[in-house]
């Protein structure tokens, strides 16, 4: 079984008796279900799991309830014996978007206090905007990933004491000896072949065939673009074209969404497509990335949504889409290939997973730089600038960032392949890797 850190999240939840539903949000295909299972199946002595989009393609038991005797009426009807009481079971209802009225009736099942509940969705983001009443005060919504470098590492046999000591290091700005740092690094190249998604980490565990791994990650790929088919039928063709031009976007020099190149229609605007943006992320199939033109903290007051990066959810899917099954532009630092696009996305799929909200700098004059994330501790902005070549130290937007009273800047990070660390003026250069602990 692949160690997920969300794990102890709902453990904790339904440990502490809250008065809240657990609401777990995130793309499909990331293993919510099967965590959600796990814990629950453990932790409880009866496990009710009710998936509502098989509900909805099947008998359609849960598509006219609006009430919780409904509700129990139809959960009596296939788990009767199973109903026991609030300590002992666990009602876990799966895909709850696909009914957006039981995420109202979520308040007055808590209320009721019969059992205990956890849910989870994939679209919940686009759910909850689109719902008239949502149950403020009685969900906690907690956003699931596909697994992050450090899970990967779990997964392929590092354990939690030697994750604990790379993780000391990092907080005292230590490098890993030369042998650690060349078996992380090459874990972390395979990384981003495999990516994070749960059936693509266990093909690569269980059989190291690249083929079948590429065809997975096809398969999920295609997947999310049908669903961005069946949840908005109106406009299923804008949402898939922007979709599909997110790795081709990468590859460009500013990597930004440039609204011409979805319809080739004159006069379209940003705002255009602001429904079509939100979808995308909201459904955690894409990471957005907002501009900001001054720096100051808190990011969120001055961000700019005219400007926007979008980055898939996962690593691997875009070297499937960039490079099929020629793993040597990877593996083996091929001079010709700049693996640029491939090291932002992993670092922007790394922050968002912890839960940073993602924006860059952008300035005509000055450059942009590829990062820049909310530092709580310090109450100031930080800096991220990701290097993928032997040119790590050119980094002429960071500098002048950093070197600007007026952002009241304490230090930035440039990530790359070196190993080793060091400090210059204000900019910390970290081992690529080490973003897992940010």
């Amino acid at each position: 079984m692949l160690k997920r850190k969300i794990e102890k999240v709902i453990e904790e939840h339904l440990k502490s008796n809250s008065s809240k539903v657990l609401l777990i949000d995130g793309a499909r295909q990331i293993g919510k279900t099967y965590i959600v299972r796990y814990v629950g199946s453990k932790m409880f002595k009866n496990f009710i799991e009710v998936n509502m989009v098989e509900d909805s393609l099947g008998k359609k038991n849960f598509a006219d309830v609006t009430t919780i005797d409904d509700f129990y009426f139809q959960l009596s009807l296939r788990f009767g014996s199973k109903m026991g009481s609030k300590e002992d079971t666990l009602v876990f209802i799966d895909e709850i978007q696909e009914y957006p009225k039981l995420l109202t009736l979520l308040k007055f099942l808590v209320s009721d206090n019969r059992f205990t509940y956890i849910a989870s969705g994939s679209l919940l983001g686009v759910t909850l905007a689109q719902t008239p009443s949502i149950p403020i005060g009685s969900i906690r919504k907690v956003r699931m990933f596909p697994l992050d470098f450090e899970e990967f590492l779990y997964a392929n046999g590092v354990n939690e004491f030697a994750i604990e000591i790379m993780k000391r290091k990092y907080l005292n700005y230590e490098c890993l000896d030369e042998a650690t740092h060349n078996k992380i690094m090459d874990l972390f190249k395979k990384y981003l072949i495999v990516g994070g998604l749960p059936d693509a980490v266990n093909c690569f565990i269980a059989e190291k065939n690249v083929q079948k791994i590429r065809e997975i990650q096809s398969e999920i790929h295609e997947y999310y673009a049908a669903d961005a088919a069946k949840y908005d039928k109106q406009n299923k063709l804008k949402i898939t074209k922007i979709y599909d031009l997110v790795p081709s976007n990468m590859e460009n020099k500013k990597k930004r969404v440039v609204v011409k190149d979805i319809e080739s229609k004159k006069g379209k605007t940003f705002n255009d497509y602001n429904d079509e943006f939100e979808y995308l992320i909201s459904s955690g199939i894409a990471l957005g990335v907002q501009a900001i033109a001054n720096p100051t903290f808190p990011l969120v007051e001055t961000t700019s949504k005219n400007l926007l990066k979008l980055y898939l959810n996962d690593v691997g899917m875009l070297t499937n889409i960039l490079y099929k099954n020629n793993i040597n532009a990877i593996l083996d630092n091929e001079k010709s290939i700049n693996l640029g696009s491939v090291y932002e996305s992993v670092v922007a799929s790394e922050l968002a997973a912890h839960n940073h909200n993602l924006y860059y700098y952008d300035n005509r004059k000055k450059g942009e730089v590829d990062f820049l994330i909310d530092d709580y501790d310090n109450l100031r902005v930080l800096p991220i600038e990701v290097k993928s070549g032997r040119d790590y130290q050119i980094h002429s937007a960071i500098s002048a960032f950093t070197s600007n009273d007026e952002y009241n800047i304490n230090f930035g990070y440039v990530l790359s392949n070196e190993r080793t660390i060091k400090r210059k003026e204000k900019i910390i250069y970290l081992p690529i890797y080490y973003v897992m602990f940010l």
